[in-house]
This record gives C-alpha cells, structure tokens and sequence, in this order.
C-alpha cells in the first residue's frame, strides 16, 4: 500500500523548504572547507561580506540576481505546464540577437523608443525560438528535452556566424557588433542615482532588475490569477483531463514554450542593452543552465524564484571575493557550494518535508 503524500502549507513548500535545504548545503559544505584546512566560519563571513558587505558588492550580486530571476521563471512557466525547458541558453542567445537588431537599428532614436522596441525584439526572438520545440512536442511528439538541448548548440553557431560575417564592423577583428547608439543602452542604477544626487558605486547593475521583478509579478499574475495560467498548470498537471475540460494541451505546449523562451530572451536585455551595449560571444555565460536549478529550489514560484535567484546572486559575487582573500578556496569550490545547493533543494528535497510536516501539524494542534 502507497503511502500518503506528504503536503505542507504553500508558504512552507516554497520558502521554509528551500531554507532548510540551503542551510543543510552549506553545513555540508563547510565540512568540505574544513577538509582542505580552513575555517567555514571565516569562509561564509568573507562570502557573505563579498556579496552584501559593501554598496558595490550589492550591485554586482543584484546584476547576477537579475539574470537568474529571467532564466529561473522561463524554467517554472514550463514546469507548471509538464514541460522542462533545458534551452534557456540558445533563448537567450536569439534575444540577445533580437536586441542587439533592434538596438541597431533604433540606436540613434531616443530612448523611450528604442529600449522597448529591444526589449520586445529580445522577448520575441526567445519566444519564437522556444516556440519550435514546443510546436515539434506537440504536433510531431519530438521530445521538448532533446530539442532545447539541440536548439542550444543551433543558436551558438548562429550567433557565432551572424557576429563574424554579419555584425562585426570592417576591420575590427574582435567577433562583436559594434557599439549601440545612446537610445540603446539601458541606464545603470548608478548612473540614475547619480543624477538624482545619490552617489553610487560603479557597478553593473541597471534598469533591468526592475524589470526582472515586474516580470516575476506578472508570471504570478499568470500562473496563479488567469484563465491561461489555470490552463498551463491543468495540462501540467494531467493532460488527459484539460483535454477532457475543453483545453488543447497542444496549443497550452506552444503557447507555454513561447512564455518559456520570451522571459529567457530577455535575460539578454541585462546582459546586451545593459551592460556591454553591443552583442559579444559567450554573454550567457552558463545563466540558462543555472536557471533550472532556482526553478527547482524556487518551487516553481515567482516569489521563491527571486528569493532562490538572490541566493545565487550571493554566491557568484561573494565566491568571486571569497576565491580572491582565500587561494585554497578556488571558484571550482564554489561550483561545489552550488552543486550541494542543488542537490539538497533537488535530489534530496523529500529528506526534511516529512519531518517539516509532522512539526507544523504539532503546532497547529497546539
């Protein structure tokens, strides 16, 4: 006989969970800072001093947190409809093509048109680049894993031939598009503040964490306060009745891929109108990728993504400074600190929830 499902409230699934998970990450990976000779006491000050110790540090860690919010809730919109979305990457690389063209060409126009005519190119190409995939599972039953992965390496090379043969200035040997206009360049929040009289430290943070929030907000408003969102998380949650209840759970793939692909494709607005102004190899830098894993520790969740996206902010910019004061500390063991994050907030996520469940259900008859 099947036991019965551990459940607990949403708030406890979504943020007591993933607290517990990353507080047994980080005892697990203190015992592997104390294996090679050093204090994980000292290591968690200097990570977290790097990370939210000083003005600059903060925005770095924010510019981090901005892209894992955007590639962490293309993930969780696929999640909610049974698809898992591994293409983030190439989504990313076509939007970061969709705004640089845009950028391009609206560079020279005021910024209040140019930056949404961008921003809308990049959601649009990661939308359409994400809808294929989602178009072959639904119409032709071509798994959407295989395809993403495969669409990854497709956008590689295209980005690689369009910045080599297409966008690359005559005589620059560098493969990158030229520099864009002053109408294509998102502001930074240093650059704001300094105009309101506020002195900032320079850092890469810039007008798209506001956007990267405005979008976990309406990803709420979608998944859990509209009609489309009911349907998405219907056909995640059992195809054959959406079908059933009037729903086409091929027409829910498609359109749920797309909203996948269009929140990916404007990860590059952070990297490409924000912060190099042109478009570069490699801007994605692996953000695709980790998205999955603030999904995961996320729930899901717009709320518990950004909270998951902040923890990665830290740990990015915090093991930079951490790897800096700390040699023996290098940044593969900070590939380390995330994979034990990973795995405790994924694989062994069940480990605490019964444990979790018996404690809360103790208070409450109390």
């Amino acid at each position: 006989m099947s036991s019965k499902p551990v459940t607990l409230p949403r708030w406890a699934d979504v943020y007591l969970m993933p607290a517990l998970n990353v507080g047994l990450a980080f005892l697990a990976s203190g015992l592997v800072v104390l294996a090679i000779g050093e204090s994980p006491l000292e290591a968690t000050t200097l990570l977290l001093r790097g990370a939210l110790g000083h003005a600059e540090g903060i925005g770095f860690t924010l510019y981090y947190t901005t892209n894992f919010i955007f590639t962490g809730l293309a993930v969780a919109v696929a999640f909610h409809a049974g698809l898992f979305n591994i293409g983030g990457e190439g989504q990313a690389m076509l939007g970061g093509i969709g705004a640089a063209i845009a950028a391009l060409m609206l560079g020279s126009l005021p910024g209040i048109i140019a930056l949404p005519a961008a921003i809308l190119a990049a959601a649009l190409f990661g939308a359409g680049w994400a809808a294929i995939p989602g178009w072959l599972q639904a119409k032709r039953g071509s798994h959407v894993v295989i395809t993403t992965i495969m669409f990854n390496f497709i956008a590689s090379a295209l980005l690689v031939y369009l910045l080599v043969d297409v966008f690359r200035p005559a005589g620059m040997m560098e493969p990158s598009s030229r520099v864009f206009g002053e109408g294509g360049k998102l502001p930074f929040l240093h650059g704001i503040a300094a105009s309101l009289g506020v002195k900032l430290p320079k850092s890469p943070l810039n007008l798209s964490f506001v956007l990267a929030l405005a979008s976990a907000v309406a990803v709420w408003l979608l998944i859990y306060r509209s009609r489309l969102g009911y349907a998405i998380r219907t056909v995640g949650a059992n195809p054959t009745a959406a079908r059933y209840a009037g729903i086409s759970p091929e027409r829910i793939t498609i359109l749920a891929m797309a909203i996948s692909g269009a929140l990916a494709g404007m990860m590059a607005v952070n990297e490409i109108l924000g912060v190099q102004h042109r478009l570069v190899l490699a801007f994605t830098a692996g953000y695709g990728f980790v998205g999955i894993a603030v999904a995961l520790m996320g729930r899901g969740h717009p709320g518990g993504i950004v909270f998951a996206a902040l923890l990665f902010g830290v740990l990015y910019q915090g093991g930079t400074e951490l790897a800096f004061d700390k040699p023996n500390i290098s940044r593969d063991m900070i590939v380390v600190i995330q994979g034990l994050v990973i795995l405790f907030a994924g694989a062994l996520e069940f480990m605490l929830k019964p444990w979790v469940a018996k404690l809360l259900a103790r208070r409450a008859k109390a």
